[in-house]
């Protein structure tokens, strides 16, 4: 899943070298924390969160067929 985070937001952004994700794995649920350049945060969450709420929908169906739940935060 990290992986297909990584790859969808790299096509987003000006500076792909800056896009760092850390996962935190829990008991139920696993956090990836999304850190990008101050320039493209705006395009990683896009108009009204649009951006940021489909790569969510994506993550999600994802981590549910895997049988597994999954959350993003996008951090600054």
């Amino acid at each position: 899943m990290k992986e297909l985070i990584e790859f969808v937001v790299k096509a987003l952004v000006d500076d792909p070298s800056e896009v760092s994700i850390t996962e935190i794995a829990g008991d139920k649920i696993t956090l990836f924390e999304l850190r990008v350049a101050k320039g493209d945060i705006g395009k990683v969450i896009g108009k009204r969160g649009r951006t940021a709420g489909a790569i969510r929908t994506i993550l999600n169906a994802v981590s549910t067929k895997q049988g597994k739940r999954a959350e993003l935060e996008i951090i600054e």
